[in-house]
Order: C-alpha cells, then structure tokens, then sequence
C-alpha cells in the first residue's frame, strides 16, 4: 500500500504511531546519483534515537532513518477479504494448525503451547501462541534445552493481531530467523469440482510405501508416524508408479477438524510433474474432507517455493498471513 504518484507527500506519523500498520517512503542513494525513494509496508516496531524500525509482513525488519523520511501514514490492519475467500483470524488458524501437525510431546506454558519431536520438522519443535499473553523466553529455553533442541518460536506476521512486535524484540536480542512461509486460505468445495481421478488412493491408512517416498518423512520414519497420524480425523492419498513395486509418484496428507481442511504434504516426484498429480491429489484428499463435514481449506507454502505458490492460487488460494521461525542463540 504505497503512495500514488500525485499524493500529496507529508509524513503523518509519530512515535506515538509504533504499534500500527504504516507505510512509509523513504529516500535512499547518494544526491549525485538523482533522489531515489523506497516503500516500506508494516508495524512501526520502534522509533528511537532518529531511526524507525518497520516489521514487514515477510517478518524481516527494515531500520530507516528518520531524515531519510519522505512520506508516511497509518494503513489499514490487513488487505479487504476476497470475495469467496473463508474468513478467519490469525488464532484460529493458528490453533487449527497445530492440531493438524500435533508433536509426540507438548507442554503449555501460559498461552504458549511447547512442542517437541525429536527434531523432525520445524513445526513439530516449536513454541507457538494460543492467547495473546508475551511468552517467557528464558522458560522456553530451559524447557528445549532440556530436551537437547534449540529454542525455536514460530511467530505470525502480516494481519491484524500478529507478532510483529515480538519479531523486532527477538531479532533485537540476536534471534535468527529462518522457515519463511505464507499461509493459505480458499474455499474447499471448488478443489472437488471435477471428475473423480483414478490415479488417485484415499484412506485412512500410512503406508509404508508413502512414508518412504516422503523426502522429510523417509528421515525419521518414526517420529513422522506419530506426527502424521495425529490431528482430528486425518487421511492420506497417494497416486501409485506405474511399475509394480515403485514408489508412489505423488502424495498428499489431509486433516478435516471441524470446518477446515488443512493440506500439509502434497508432494510430486520431479519426473511427474506437469501430469496434473498434484492439482488430482488435492481434489481427491478435498472430496473426502466435505464428505467429513469441511467447508473451508488452509495450507502452508515456502517463500522460495514459487512453483507450488502459483498452484495453489491457481486452486483460489489466497494469502491470510505469514509465519516464520526465530531460534535464541547457542548458549
């Protein structure tokens, strides 16, 4: 949400304004190389000592100078839902996420719910909030450190009731961050609009064989058992190779609780792609879940990972908001 090229440009924010959704033009360059201006988008994390701290939806955070300012106001929390797109906020989404993804072991400390799995996956052995209280990183640290993983946060960022304030203040105190990801919303009845795929094995059953063709689960096949098969009412679908006794060319995981489906492994094996695999396991997994009462879809893709991204928008995803991990420094 930047500045039109006519706007009148004044800036009309103040410290008082941290805590808010603000966009803001900066300049940037040397004067000899002619004036060049950036927009930043995100909450005014902090404005101290003639410098503003912005924490963009991405959850990184841009430190600007204040002289540097040209242009800055207070935007709106979040961009208008579209048309079709289920609503939703960012705790409930986050609560029906890690039902679906649930740790072989878990802790509550205040609102915060601790989660370890033996170091299988991010999501798996991370901290994540359930209320609004602050968390009390010293007690999360001393809870993984006696579990042998490093302390790990996985913090929202990007709409309204997010945790960008606990971003700057992490990343201030040497947290580093990694595991940058966008979370998806759409509706579920449009992925199950279309003929019934034959490629395609839906049931209730991990195989063995799907377990194996899983990059991250063929790690620690254990723990990603215990992980795979928790959550409300879970099913699994898998497209067979063509060749008795090959691997599965594409997978797919599906959590039906209450009324959101939430998709997590949809993986296609590199020399199948652009067969429609994936869009097929997604409709498969989609029909099973209205059938056991889902309504609306989530899931989770990489930054990096454009080609699922445009899949997925492709299937009337939108984004609602992002996530990613900070992680306290060894020792």
């Amino acid at each position: 949400m930047g500045f039109p090229a006519k706007a009148r440009l004044e800036v009309r924010i103040t410290p008082a304004d941290v805590g808010k959704r603000v966009s803001v033009r900066s300049e940037t360059g040397d004067a000899g190389s002619g004036a060049r201006f950036t927009d930043t988008v995100g909450v005014l994390t902090s404005w101290t000592a003639g410098v503003l701290s912005v924490t963009q939806r991405t959850g990184r955070t841009a430190r600007l100078a204040e002289s540097a300012l040209v242009a800055g106001k207070v935007v709106p929390a979040g961009p208008a839902r579209r048309r079709g797109i289920p609503a939703a906020s960012v705790a409930e989404l986050v609560a029906v996420a890690a039902r679906g993804w649930p740790a072989p072991e878990t802790a509550r400390l205040g609102d915060w719910l601790l989660r370890a799995g033996a170091g299988w996956t991010r999501r798996a052995n991370s901290a994540v909030p359930l209320g609004p209280d602050r968390p009390a990183p010293a007690a999360i640290v001393d809870w993984y450190t006696a579990r042998g993983l490093p302390a790990r946060l996985q913090l929202t960022t990007g709409a309204a009731d997010t945790d960008e304030p606990l971003v700057a203040e992490l990343d201030q105190l040497g947290w580093s961050a990694d595991g940058f990801a966008i979370q998806l919303v759409g509706a579920l009845a449009p992925l199950a609009d279309r003929a019934p795929d034959p490629r395609v094995r839906v049931g209730r059953e991990l195989t063995e064989a799907w377990l194996a063709a899983n990059p991250s689960a063929s790690r620690d096949p254990g723990t990603a058992r215990r992980v795979l098969l928790g959550g409300p009412s879970v099913w699994f679908a898998e497209v067979p190779h063509e060749e008795p006794g090959g691997p599965p060319v594409a997978l797919g995981r599906c959590v039906v609780d209450g009324r959101w489906a939430g998709f997590t492994a949809i993986e296609v094996a590199p020399e199948q792609r652009r067969r429609g695999l994936g869009t097929a396991v997604m409709a498969e997994l989609a029909r099973v879940a209205l059938a056991d009462g889902a309504s609306a879809a989530h899931l989770q893709v990489t930054e990096e990972n454009a080609a699922a991204g445009a899949l997925y928008a492709g299937l009337g995803f939108a984004e609602h908001h992002r996530y990613h991990y900070r992680t306290a420094p060894a020792g």
